[in-house]
């Protein structure tokens, strides 16, 4: 018999907040591109307005009362987060080098290299289908990343190259940022994104040129907005949302975050996918799920052993419970 006790309307009140969150986190790029400020400038902004709102917002709620940090926990977050703000960076340098559409699938590999370097670093099973589904992530990636001979051989768009590398980067950081964060148990994930959002004000200081930004005018409005509504907005929405929700629905929803991505990438650049990259993207898709969910190739989803809820990383959105509430993004 399930244990599960949430109410129909509590689940369709956690499904409306963490699609309106996935909808929000797929603006990111648009926001990020029109500000015309450097990776490093915007994430830099975004940590201080975000600071400031999720700070806020923490003192208003009463959150900073039994916080649950202790040094370790402390030093464990912080240490996350510096993967976190670079990760970010190299996300937002990648949109621009390649495109928000490719960027973001590509960095939609991020489960996978959680899942490695948990099998890495704490010896966690890695099963004959989870070979398997990063096997068909794989192949979905070099379908998604549509880099061509002359591309590797320097006759090609080098830049492109890059960019890809650094979207591959950012994922990286991402599942260090997330093996990391999830030994923080029993602190509020608010206070977790907080803490990060506050490192990363001083980590960017030293890579902010602040001269850049003399003549960005209106456009201070996009910097504004991601450190207002795709930080405290959207974390407020995804940490109410999965309290909500079980992880399969949690995993379906997450996928609008790409889907919007693509879909304001065509509508406000004109940039779309290849039929070839376009068939690579249900194989990321459906892989992500099953490392995820369990699946197995056989049809019957693998058991998977019971772990403590962990904090999130800030930023976090990816496909299951464990892996949104762990981890960094957009």
């Amino acid at each position: 018999m399930s244990t599960d006790t949430r109410s129909a309307g509590t689940e369709t009140k956690g499904a409306i907040e963490l699609t309106l969150a996935m909808v929000l986190s797929g603006t990111i790029g648009v926001f990020v591109i029109e500000s015309g400020a450097s990776p490093f400038n915007v994430v830099f902004f975004r940590c201080l307005f975000g600071t400031a709102t999720l700070g806020l917002y923490c003192l208003v709620r009463g959150f900073f009362k039994n916080h649950g940090f202790t040094p370790k926990k402390l030093g464990l977050a912080a240490l996350g987060g510096v993967f976190i703000v670079f990760n970010w960076a190299f996300l937002f340098k990648s949109y621009k080098d390649t495109s928000i559409s490719v960027a973001t699938v590509v960095y939609h590999t991020q489960p996978f290299y959680v899942m490695l370097l948990g099998a890495v670093l704490f010896r966690d099973k890695l099963t004959a289908a989870k070979f398997g589904w990063l096997g068909v992530a794989f192949i979905g990636l070099i379908l998604v990343a549509g880099v061509s001979a002359a591309d590797l051989t320097g006759g090609g768009d080098s830049a492109y190259v890059t960019g890809l590398g650094y979207a591959l980067l950012a994922a990286v950081f991402y599942g260090i940022s997330t093996v990391i964060t999830k030994r923080v148990t029993g602190v509020r994930p608010h206070l977790v994104a907080l803490v990060q959002l506050v490192l990363g004000i001083f980590l960017l200081l030293p890579f902010t040129q602040l001269s850049e930004m003399k003549g960005l005018g209106g456009d201070w409005g996009w910097l504004v907005g991601l450190g207002v509504i795709h930080t405290c907005v959207m974390y407020v929405l995804m940490y109410s949302a999965y309290q909500k929700l079980p992880t399969p629905k949690i995993a379906v929803l997450a996928f609008v975050y790409p889907a919007v991505a693509m879909l304001m990438d065509w509508a406000v650049y004109g940039h779309s996918v290849s039929l070839l990259q376009a068939l690579g993207i249900p194989l990321i898709v459906a892989a992500s799920l099953g490392i995820n969910l369990g699946w197995s190739f056989a049809g019957r989803r693998a058991p998977v052993a019971p772990t403590e809820e962990p904090a999130p990383a800030a930023g976090a959105v990816a496909a299951s419970k464990t892996e949104i509430k762990t981890g960094g993004t957009r």
